[in-house]
């Protein structure tokens, strides 16, 4: 008789030839050791799929033109055999080698249909976008969470929901929230796990930072279409970030150095989510490229008791941290 994994962790993929190698040697130092994991790669032109085949995966793939964030999620979950699936994107890694087995401690309770866990910047990471991270993801986790906010670079659901609750495959984004939000009609509930940590390592330009809050701001129209956005809306929300970051960085000692930046982020994030919520088109297929295939910074304290369990990325196979 053959069991099943512990999990199965399923990495969307395309041109992360810089991070998915850490991803990967993370997972291979986590402490639940019974993983089963399966890159989806979308058509990587670099050496992406190369350095994926040096660990154990199952590496499937899926073309440009089928692309989407839903649609890569379900090939992988269909080819999982583990009753419970994390979901991480390739340009993650975890902080400590008991991630997989804090992403999974929720599920002791049976309602529990979904978990995220906490995320982080790192050192190359725009200082409003740290801010981002600090709000969406604080200390203090919530195993009995009943609002749909959640992210899928960091996250975990039961298997046997999904069979009938696939996700969209026609959202440009927040698929992750789309499921959520149907999870709970149903009768389950959310667990933030804050102990569950990785740093999401976001190099974008400010062209990519656009896009991407733009096809959010589209998917979550039409998950809830009575939302809205408007100009003052947006003048309102980047005047108020801008204050807020700028207070922050002024604390932190680090307001000079960012001082130009910070307002140019919070613009595109905010411009980019105005154009989306004023998208009245279908989404053509050369906005698709564009959203989907875009052209080629102060962590917070760590516990002392958690220092043993610190991933050590440039250490030697197999060797582990002490401190």
């Amino acid at each position: 008789m053959t069991t099943k994994p512990a999990c199965s962790v399923i990495v969307r993929c395309y041109n992360e030839e810089k991070h998915i190698g850490r991803l990967l040697s993370g997972i291979m130092q986590q402490t639940v050791r019974d993983v089963e994991i399966i890159v989806v790669d979308s058509g990587s032109t670099d050496a992406t799929v190369a350095i994926a085949s040096r660990y154990p995966v199952r590496l499937l793939t899926i073309d440009k033109a089928e692309f989407s964030f839903g649609r890569s999620l379900n090939r992988g979950i269909e080819a999982a055999t583990a009753d419970f699936v994390v979901m991480a994107s390739a340009h993650v890694y975890p902080v400590y080698r008991d991630w997989l087995a804090q992403i999974l401690r929720p599920f002791d309770e049976a309602q529990v249909a979904l978990v995220y866990g906490r995320q982080r910047g790192a050192s190359s990471t725009r200082y409003a976008e740290h801010r981002v991270f600090a709000r969406w993801f604080p200390a203090e986790s919530d195993f009995r969470q009943r609002h749909p906010f959640c992210n899928n670079a960091n996250a975990a659901i039961r298997r046997e929901l999904w069979h009938d609750m696939p996700y969209d495959e026609d959202l440009t984004g927040l698929e992750d929230l789309d499921w959520a939000r149907r999870a709970i009609d149903a009768g389950h509930y959310l667990a933030y796990n804050a102990e569950a940590e990785i740093v999401h390592v976001h190099e974008e330009t400010y062209r990519q930072v656009l896009n991407r809050y733009r096809r959010e701001a589209i998917a979550f129209k039409r998950i809830f279409p009575e939302a809205r956005f408007s100009l003052l809306d947006f003048a309102r929300l980047w005047a108020v970030n801008v204050a807020s970051d700028y207070a922050h960085a002024l604390r932190d000692g680090v307001l000079l150095r960012d001082l130009g930046d910070i307002p140019r982020f919070r613009l595109m994030q905010f411009w980019g989510t105005y154009r989306g919520y004023a998208q009245h088109t279908p989404v053509t297929q050369q906005l698709r490229r564009t959203f989907y295939y875009p052209e080629r910074r102060r962590p917070p304290a760590e516990p002392s008791a958690r220092q043993k369990l610190r991933i050590r990325y440039d250490a030697p196979p197999g060797s582990v941290d002490s401190q």
